[in-house]
């Protein structure tokens, strides 16, 4: 599956970068997100608790984030598990001013889920997808919004 969009976030860039470089704060805004461990430089153990329709998962992603070009480019991978099923992800974000108290964020996003979950929840994984992301945008911009 591919997402993409884009948002409009009313703060200046150089607050936006500062925010998502800290993964707990990019931790905090992940539905279902239940903890964090470092596990070295730019590298994560995180668990997230995920529901597709009558399908519930625990999912223990390794987390990295191999390419970072300051202000601009964040680019984040993930691979995990969840008894009989698995998720492998890819994100890309690009900041750019809009103006100075407005910083513009194109996102894309690629997931490829496998086993029980992708197998019940096929048809409604687009959604549930969709309706994640749009709440882990609404809780980054209520935070870096209001602060």
């Amino acid at each position: 599956m591919d997402f993409s969009g884009t948002q409009t976030i009313a703060a200046p860039i150089d607050k936006v970068w500062t925010y998502l470089l800290d993964v707990n704060n990019v931790a905090a805004c992940a539905p279902g997100f239940q903890s964090l461990e470092v596990l070295g430089d730019e590298h994560w153990k995180a668990v997230i608790a995920v529901g597709v329709g009558p399908v519930k998962a625990k999912f223990t992603l390794d987390v990295t984030r191999p390419e970072m070009n300051e202000p601009e480019l964040m680019v984040v991978k993930g691979r995990g598990k969840a008894p009989g099923s698995a998720v492998e992800l890819s994100g890309r974000m690009n900041l750019s001013s809009v103006e100075d108290e407005q910083t513009r964020m194109d996102w894309s996003a690629h997931v490829v889920v496998s086993g029980t979950i992708a197998s019940v929840g096929a048809r409604l994984l687009s959604g549930t997808a969709e309706k994640l992301t749009g709440q882990f945008f609404e809780c980054l911009k209520e935070k870096l919004q209001t602060s």
